[in-house]
C-alpha cells in the first residue's frame, strides 16, 4: 500500500513534508485503511528563517509575514476527491447547450467571400450567385444579409450565422459605406443587453458578431483609402481578421511585400486586429503554432469548393491552371489552412471570449453612461479617515486664507476710497479758507485806509465835503 502525504508551502521556500514522528491512519466507511500520513515534528528539520523576524535588521519583516500568511496554503491530496472531473462537466453542459458563431464577412463583390465560407465549414451555406446583366438596376446602398444553418461535428452542434454585406465599395461614391455595417454591429448590442436587463435571462441568445473577415483586394500596392476608413471604425466594434482575397494572382514575393505594407498601414493608424492570445502556462507546441499562425496575418487566401485532379491523381480543393494546380488545403500554396485554424480549430473560443469581455463591456459602458449620470468615483473608493480628515483641513485653511485675503483686500480698497474722499474735502476747505483769508485781507486794507484818512483829517468823501463847501459859500 503507498503512502500518501500532503504538502504545505509556506510561501518562503520551506515546504512541510510527510515524514517525522508520529503516525496516524485514515479508513474508509467500510474499515480499509487509505492511507498512512505522518505528522511533522518541529525538531525533525530546520525551519527556515528569515532575518529580521525576531527584531533583527529586516524593517520589512512584518509586512512580509503578513504577506506569506494571506497567501493559501498549497497542499496535495491524500486520495481522489472527484473536482478533477469539471472540465468534463463543462464538456458535457457546453455539448448539451451547443454553441453560436456570427462571423461577418465584408468586401467588394468578386473576391469570393461565399465561396471562402463554404471552404471553411465545408457546406453549402451560400448558393451560386446570379451575375447581374449589364443594364439591371443595383441597389446605392450597402445591404445587410444573415444566413443561419446549425451543423453538428462529432455531436457537437454549431448554430453558424454568415453576415454579408453586399454592395459594399461597389459604388462611385463610397463616402459612409460602413455606416450600415457598424449600425447592424451596434444594434446586436443593443439586442444583446436589452436581453440582459430583462427579469428572466435564462436564455440568452447570443447574436453579436464575433469575427469580422475583411477581404483586400490583391493590388499589391497598399490598403486603400476605403480600407483603411473601415477598419478604423470597426477595430473597437468587432475582432478584425484581414485576408488577401485570391492570392493565386500575386507571386511569393509579392505576397509578402503586400502583406510588409497592410502591417505598416496598419500600426500606423493605430488599427487593432484579432491577434491569438498567448498564455504563460501553454506548452511549447501551442506557442508555436501561435506564432506561426501570428506571422501569417493578414492570411493569403485561395477559397474553392470544388474538387480538381492534381498532378499527382489526387483529387484536392482547388483550382486548376494550365500551369498546375493550387490546392486550398496546401500550407506551401496559400493561408487557408492557418486562417481556418485560427478562426474554428483553436481560437473560436477566444473569439467569443474577446467579444464578451472586452468589446461588448467598452459597448455597455459607453452606452450606460451616456444613459445615466456619471458615477461619482469617490463612492466606492477606500479612503483613509485620517488622510480624509488631513485634506478636508486643508480644504478649510486654504478657505479662510481665501476668504482673509479677500477681506484685507476690500479693506485696503475702502481704506484708499476714504482717503482720496477726505483728500479732497481738504483741498476744498483750503480752497474755501483761501478765499476767505483773500476776503478777509482785502477788507482789512480796506479798513486800514479808512483809519489813515480819518487820522489825516481828510474827509472820508472828498465829493460830499466839497458840496458843503460850495453850499456855505452861497450864503
Amino acid at each position: 500500500m503507498s503512502e500518501g502525504y500532503y504538502e504545505n508551502s509556506n510561501g518562503d521556500g520551506t515546504t512541510n513534508g510527510t515524514y517525522g514522528e508520529g503516525r496516524s491512519n485514515v479508513t474508509s466507511p467500510n474499515g480499509d485503511s487509505l492511507l498512512n500520513s505522518r505528522a511533522i515534528s518541529p525538531s525533525a528539520y530546520p525551519v527556515k528563517t528569515e532575518p529580521g523576524l525576531n527584531g533583527n535588521a529586516n524593517p520589512n519583516a512584518g509586512v512580509q509575514a503578513q504577506a506569506q500568511a494571506q497567501q493559501p496554503a498549497r497542499k496535495k491530496l491524500a486520495s481522489w476527491v472527484g473536482f478533477s472531473n469539471l472540465p468534463n462537466q463543462v464538456h458535457r453542459r457546453s455539448v448539451r447547450r451547443g454553441f453560436q458563431f456570427v462571423a461577418m464577412v465584408v468586401g467588394e463583390s468578386g473576391l469570393g467571400k461565399s465561396t471562402l465560407i463554404n471552404t471553411l465549414f465545408e457546406t453549402k451555406l451560400y448558393q451560386p450567385k446570379n451575375v447581374p446583366a449589364p443594364g439591371e438596376d443595383r441597389g446605392q446602398t450597402v445591404q445587410i444579409e444573415s444566413i443561419s444553418a446549425e451543423i453538428e461535428e462529432n455531436g457537437v452542434r454549431l448554430k453558424l450565422t454568415v453576415v454579408d454585406t453586399p454592395g459594399f465599395g461597389d459604388f462611385v461614391n463610397n463616402d459612409e459605406s460602413w455606416k450600415p455595417i457598424v449600425d447592424n454591429i451596434e444594434a446586436r448590442f443593443d439586442a444583446y443587453l436589452e436581453q440582459e436587463n430583462r427579469v428572466n435571462r435564462l436564455k440568452l441568445v447570443d447574436n453579436r458578431v464575433h469575427a469580422c473577415i475583411y477581404f483586400i483586394q490583391p493590388t499589391g500596392h497598399s490598403l486603400k483609402p476605403i480600407d483603411i476608413e473601415f477598419m478604423r471604425r470597426l477595430h473597437t466594434k468587432v475582432n478584425l481578421i484581414p485576408v488577401i482575397a485570391k492570392a493565386d494572382t500575386m507571386t511569393d514575393d509579392e505576397i509578402v511585400l503586400f502583406k510588409q505594407r497592410i502591417l505598416s498601414d496598419i500600426a500606423h493608424h493605430g488599427i487593432r486586429i484579432f491577434q491569438p492570445p498567448q498564455y504563460e502556462n501553454e506548452d511549447e507546441e501551442t506557442i508555436q503554432e501561435n506564432e506561426e499562425i501570428i506571422s501569417k496575418v493578414p492570411f493569403a487566401v485561395v477559397g474553392s469548393d470544388t474538387l480538381v485532379n492534381s498532378p499527382d491523381g489526387r483529387q484536392v480543393r482547388g483550382r486548376a491552371y494550365p500551369w498546375g494546380v493550387i490546392e486550398v488545403d496546401n500550407e506551401d500554396h496559400c493561408d487557408f489552412v492557418k486562417l481556418r485554424q485560427m478562426l474554428v480549430r483553436t481560437h473560436m473560443e477566444e473569439l467569443r471570449e474577446h467579444t464578451n469581455d472586452v468589446l461588448y463591456e467598452n459597448y455597455r459602458t459607453d452606452k450606460l453612461k451616456a444613459m445615466g449620470v456619471a458615477q461619482d468615483e469617490t463612492v466606492f473608493k477606500e479612503t483613509n479617515p485620517a488622510a480624509k480628515q488631513a485634506e478636508e483641513r486643508a480644504l478649510h485653511e486654504a478657505k479662510l486664507a481665501k476668504m482673509e485675503a479677500e477681506m484685507k483686500m476690500v479693506f485696503q480698497q475702502k481704506v484708499q476710497e476714504k482717503e482720496a474722499k477726505l483728500k479732497q474735502s481738504e483741498e476744498e476747505l483750503y480752497l474755501r479758507h483761501r478765499e476767505m483769508k483773500d476776503a478777509l485781507e482785502k477788507q482789512r486794507q480796506e479798513l486800514e485806509d479808512k483809519k489813515r484818512r480819518i487820522e489825516s483829517g481828510r474827509p472820508l468823501t472828498p465829493e460830499k465835503g466839497s458840496q458843503k463847501k460850495r453850499f456855505g459859500l452861497g450864503k
